[in-house]
Formats: structure tokens, sequence, C-alpha cells
């Protein structure tokens, strides 16, 4: 997840009319958006919204930013119009087998790892969550992986692949992806796990009923709580787009959710460091990770 745009002005053409930005609806809006979603936007910002969300004052018959900051609010469609507008104002930019190294840290030391401390247990649990899994590459990239290496059969695994946006959701559920999805995958993996689709290719079903997906906002405390706990949690460049307060405050979702000793995997422009010290950092041989300490 990403926040894309240029920074020019804070002005657009709206059914012929110049739409005006003030200051003030401004800040009301990027509050509002930080606690729904935790993306926070900059003052010099300010065009992103203008631009990425003139068109929803159009679709929603509104004249203003002012309007449309009321209707987020207490609209009985706001739901849906917040979800379209996390779509607008990001951009979810993924692939296949995206930064692998990490990847063979996962299923060559931290899943290993696990099974042995868990060996007492005949066929133990493993759960592994993908938040923030975009259009599903990541978390279907994870099941083949486990595939390879027979992780499915030592362990009862799920693998649990969530996202705020239902845009995204809708292209991981159907599982068709188009070229660029497939721009460092092997041709073994695409030969053996993906179908022609058209000019796209669809994934297996064997793959594609490893993953169980679902609708979640990281910053929905209540939802959150609903989750079992994990054992590993994927979250790749979502906390760089958040303020201190919002990365601190889902951070500590995650170390709830973990099991003791549990591991949670971040994008390599991220960290922890002024965040939180509840998480040790880990030096494996393949990549940098951190671990929710045992009590």
């Amino acid at each position: 997840m990403k926040i894309n745009d240029s920074i020019y002005n804070s002005t657009l053409t709206h059914n012929n009319n110049t739409v005006v930005l003030e200051d003030e609806d401004f800040q009301r809006l990027r509050d509002f958006i930080k606690e729904y979603s935790g993306i926070y936007f900059s003052d010099d910002q300010k065009y992103i919204f203008v631009s990425r969300l003139t068109g929803r004052l159009t679709a929603r018959k509104l004249n203003s930013f002012r309007d449309y900051y009321f209707f987020l609010k207490y609209d009985q469609e706001k739901e849906e119009e917040l979800s379209i507008v996390v779509d607008l104002l990001t951009t979810n930019e993924t692939y296949f087998f995206r930064e692998i190294l990490q990847l063979k840290a996962l299923f060559e030391e931290i899943v290993p790892t696990i099974k042995d401390e868990k060996s007492y247990i005949p066929k133990p649990s493993l759960r592994i969550w993908s938040a923030g899994s975009s259009t599903g590459e990541e978390a279907y990239t994870i099941a083949i992986m486990a595939k390879e290496q027979g992780t499915d059969k030592d362990f009862n695994l799920e693998i649990h692949a969530t996202d705020i946006s239902q845009r995204v959701l809708t292209i991981s559920r159907k599982g068709i992806y188009g070229s660029s999805s497939f721009r460092v995958t092997d041709d073994y993996y695409k030969k053996k796990y993906f179908e022609p689709h058209g000019d796209k290719f669809r994934i297996k079903d064997e793959i594609k009923n490893m993953v169980k997906i679902s609708h979640i906002n990281l910053m929905d405390s209540t939802v959150m709580n609903l989750l079992s706990s994990m054992d590993v949690i994927i979250c790749r460049n979502v906390l760089i787009y958040f303020d201190q307060e919002s990365k601190r405050k889902l951070t500590e979702r995650f170390y709830e959710k973990l099991n003791n000793n549990g591991w949670l995997l971040l994008g390599h422009a991220e960290s922890l460091i002024n965040v939180t010290s509840m998480f040790k950092l880990i030096q494996l041989k393949n990549d940098l990770v951190y671990r929710k300490p045992s009590k």
C-alpha cells in the first residue's frame, strides 16, 4: 500500500467550477482518514485529496469537500465510500515472490524453528497472516512455497490474507493475474501452479484454497480482537505510510495477536526503531526480522 501522487496545488475543476480544499477541511479529512485507516498525509500532500477525491463529489452529488467530510462521517453508505477513498489514495503495488530473501528466511529458518518448538505435538498448527495483503500475490506466494516445502504436511497450516480495500480483495478471490505480477516468478512455478486464462493466468485451486481471504481494517481493534493468535505476521510496506501514533497502535495489536516467540516480518524500508521496544530484532541468515519474546 503506497501513497502515490505529485504535489502541485489544492484546486481542481468540478462540474465546471473550481474546487478549493480549504486548510480546515483538509485537516478534518486527513485526521478522519488517519483515524480510520492509519494512513497519514502531511500538509504538502493536500493536492492528493483534490486530484483523487474530486470525482467522488460528482459521484455523490456533493458541492464541497466539507460536505464530503460529513458524508464520510455520518452517511449510511460511509463504509462503502471509505473503502473507495482508501483505494483512491493508495497504490497497491505487489507481485509474486517479492522480497524473496525474507520469504526464504520464513521457510528455511523460521518455520523449522517453529516445528522444533512444537515437536511435542504430532501435527501442530501454523498460522501465518499476510496483513495488508493487497491483491493476494504475497499470500499465494506463501502458499506455493509451503506446498513446495511440504509445510502443509508438517502442520495444520492456515494462511490468512486481509486488506482494508474491498477492490483488491475481489482480485485476490478471483486469483487472476497479468504479466506484471510475474515479473520475478520462475517459469517452474508459473507452469505448475497457474493455468492460462485469456491473456492472463489463474492460480490453481490447490493453492487458492489454502488461503483464507477477509476484509480487515488494521485500525479496527474490535475486529482485530476476533482474530485467532498467529505464529507469523507479515506486514510489508504498510507501516511506512503511518504516522508514529498509528504505527505504535498497530504494532501493539500485532504483539497481542502473536503467540509467545511469534515472528513479525516487515518491509525492508520499515523499522520499529522509535516505535516500540516490545519486539526483539533477530538477525537470521537471510534477513532481519522481529520476534515476540516468550514470557
